[in-house]
């Protein structure tokens, strides 16, 4: 079983580009998207040729064309759930879960403090609050969970911490504090439990001053798994060979 996740930025400029090729070539049983920036009905028109797999979407309702997430899979889920049930946190569309017969899985795109750092605040109430959100679902399954956490966790995880740390939105020891909340209740980072010195393995790049040619990133996008199925996890990989968006797909392959 492996399972991707992509930030798209934007599912109907993506289509534009290499997305269909890209998703037919990596072949994966589920795909994750982020900011598809879309309705649903407007994703699904996107995917509509991509027989192989369902797709599952949300939508922002405070804005259209804003945020929103969507999950093209294979397996048919025994049920879907969109959203944490905490109105505050429900109007962009960034969450989906989907039940399977093992886990849960759910994809997220994690709110953006802003370059002035305003949602710096709200994002600390997001991000306690989809702990809670994960932590109940985990009380029925196993839960895997997928996206855009816009956080660098670790030094290792971004080109240039000392010019970002407590400067920059996704290095503020804030951002910092709402990953280690979910690395020390149980969640595991798939990628470092594989690769825990993999330097220069990042995920996102500025559009700006040619970052990505230069590999001057951040590693945002996560794969995090429940412990109790964490040895189910038989590789975790970065595919920064796929372009299209800001971001590169992220994955992981379960046993």
């Amino acid at each position: 079983m492996q399972i991707i996740s992509f930030n798209v930025n934007g599912i109907r400029a993506i289509a534009k580009k290499d997305f269909h090729k890209d998703i037919a070539a990596l072949n994966a049983d589920i795909v994750c998207l982020q900011e598809t920036k879309s309705t649903v009905e407007q994703a699904r028109e996107v995917v509509a040729n991509m027989e192989e797999y369902h797709y599952f979407g949300n939508e922002s309702k405070a804005r259209k064309g804003y945020s929103g997430t969507g999950i093209l899979t294979k397996v048919q889920p025994i049920s879907e759930r969109y959203d944490m049930g905490v109105e505050e946190h429900d109007q962009e569309g960034r969450v989906i879960a989907l039940e399977f017969e093992d886990y849960f899985l759910v994809t997220v795109y994690t709110p953006n403090s802003g370059n002035d750092l305003k949602r710096l605040d709200y994002r600390q109430d997001w991000d306690a609050a989809f702990l809670k959100y994960l932590k109940d679902l985990e009380k029925e399954k196993p839960v895997i969970v997928c996206g855009d956490f816009n956080v660098a966790h670790k030094s290792i995880d971004l080109a240039r911490p000392k010019a970002n740390y407590n400067k920059s939105a996704g290095h503020m020891q804030e951002e910092i504090d709402g990953m280690d909340a979910y690395t020390s209740n149980g969640l595991v980072d798939t990628f470092r439990m594989k690769y825990p010195d993999a330097e220069e393995k990042y995920s996102w790049w500025s559009y700006r001053g040619g970052a990505r040619d230069r590999n001057v990133g951040w590693r945002i996008d996560y794969f995090l798994v429940s412990e109790s199925i964490q040895d189910r996890v038989k590789d975790a990989f970065i595919l920064t060979d796929v372009f299209g968006s800001d971001h590169c797909p992220v994955g992981i392959e379960l046993v």
